[in-house]
């Protein structure tokens, strides 16, 4: 079987240490699918709607670029963002599944130059520690341009 998908310009790679809890995680609970895989390297490609990422376990008989020691929770001071159409579909999942939320669901607006840009949005933690965003548009509406 072809898998046919357009690669991401952008796709973090996570380290994690059981790729099997991390896919329950990922794909049974977020929402992802699996693109492709290699189970025998503890790796895997997946995608919900054009957002992608890579988990590969780590191993230390593995080629993995390691920066320093990880320690959990890991990814601390980034938080990636993932766009779904509804946020209402993860959560139930979440909830029947007894795995907490970092941050509560809210609806929040940016400003991004002249329009406020909406999104219902709440963040989990994956497995590892890694803090996930993720957001439901809203729409736009004009901004309050405040002078400092």
């Amino acid at each position: 079987m072809t898998v046919t998908l357009t690669r991401a310009k952008l796709v973090p790679e996570f380290l994690v240490a059981d790729l099997g809890l991390s896919l329950r995680f990922w794909v049974g609970l977020i929402g992802f699918r699996v693109a492709y895989d290699r189970p025998e390297a503890g790796f895997a490609y997946l995608d919900l709607d054009g957002a992608q990422v890579m988990l590969d376990e780590r191993s230390p008989a593995s080629r993995q670029w390691l920066t320093g020691p990880l320690e959990t929770p890991l990814g601390r001071g980034i938080n990636v963002q993932i766009e779904v159409a509804a946020v209402e579909p993860v959560l139930a999942r979440l909830e029947e599944a007894g795995w907490p939320l970092f941050m509560a669901v809210e609806d929040a607006w940016y400003r991004a130059g002249r329009v406020e840009v909406g999104q219902r949005q709440f963040l989990v933690q994956d497995p590892d520690g890694y803090l996930l965003r993720l957001g439901a548009r809203l729409g736009e509406r004009r901004a309050e341009v405040r002078k400092p």
